[in-house]
């Protein structure tokens, strides 16, 4: 392979966002938001709507009319009553610890859910990196919760560096 086409592959990548590892490990967030964002357009879990998680039980995107901006992030609305919810309540409807897996947290790390795989505990949203993550979380939140509850201070104060 010719050095200019390699150098213009690595740029496409880096730019782009894409990243193949061949450790087959989940990548690290790559933010140092204290809620996952994507860090070229700042739209907050991939677009999808928050609400919707709690109103149609499934994961629902937003869309670009309905949009807020709130803890540095923009997030997406499928209608103007679930961004009025969110406004009101985004201790509520907001994924809980920035949309970071919970069940990562629990080991000491901070690696960012996907809005795909979610669950909702005690009213509360929670994104998680893998399905094996959040089945492992569904089957004792109580547990997971207590081991984040003494990790995530820490891990708070590194992501808001």
């Amino acid at each position: 392979m010719r050095p200019g086409i390699a150098l213009i592959g690595l740029l496409v990548c880096l730019l782009s966002g894409i990243w193949l590892t061949g450790s087959g490990a989940p990548a690290q967030a790559a933010t140092t938001e204290r809620v996952v964002v994507n860090r070229f357009s700042g739209v907050a879990i991939e677009g999808f709507d928050p609400v919707a998680y709690f109103v149609d039980g499934r994961a629902v995107l937003g869309t670009a009319e309905f949009e807020a901006n709130l803890w540095g992030a923009v997030w997406r609305f499928r209608n103007e009553g679930n961004r009025a919810s969110f406004l009101a309540h985004p201790e509520v409807y907001g994924p809980q610890f920035g949309g970071y897996d919970p069940a990562d947290i629990a080991r000491g790390v901070t690696i960012a859910g996907n809005p795909r795989f979610f669950a909702i505990v005690a009213q509360r949203l929670y994104l998680f990196s893998r399905e094996t993550n959040r089945d492992a979380f569904a089957a004792d939140p109580e547990r997971f919760l207590y081991e984040v509850g003494k990790r995530w201070p820490a891990l708070l104060e590194q992501l808001g560096q």
